[in-house]
């Protein structure tokens, strides 16, 4: 497969996905889910950078309107770490959780914790009916670990 057919395809299925979720099909929105499934975990600053690019003309204000309409439409879930800015995905279809390093910002997928959905049952759910549960992980990732032991070794 060449590169330009593996860019159609991901085109072809970024189509498919705006379709699947009842919304109008941009070239801006398009370029939006592209640079999602290249990007995840990234802020609408940074994936106005990459459309930027590969689609000129198109505005911030266009991208911000693109992810929130796919919020609400469930094709993209935005993650909020304390202290960041959200950030936005294309994994919408299971209850996983993230990892975040508080060093440099990086941020992984974590499957479910335990067992099924929601993963999590509160002590006491206060009348609530859970359907999800959101679980964030703090800590180091290893290439900062490792630069830090590069550093107090030198």
């Amino acid at each position: 497969m060449t590169s330009g057919s593996a860019i159609d395809a991901h085109s072809a299925d970024a189509v498919e996905r705006l379709r699947g979720a009842g919304l109008r099909v941009t070239e801006p929105r398009r370029a939006v889910v592209d640079a999602l499934r290249t990007r995840p975990h990234s802020s609408a600053d940074e994936l106005f950078e990459v459309v930027a690019r590969t689609v000129p003309g198109t505005s911030l204000q266009s991208v911000y309107n693109a992810l929130g309409d796919f919020v609400d439409a469930g094709l993209v879930r935005r993650i909020e770490p304390a202290g960041r800015p959200g950030l936005f995905e294309l994994r919408v279809d299971d209850n996983h959780h993230h990892l975040v390093c508080s060093e440099c910002g990086a941020v992984v997928d974590v499957d479910c914790v335990v067992g099924d959905a929601p993963c999590l049952t509160p002590s006491d759910a206060h009348g609530f009916v859970v359907h999800s549960a959101e679980v964030t992980f703090w800590g180091v990732c290893a290439p900062c670990t490792a630069s830090a032991a590069s550093r107090r070794a030198s």
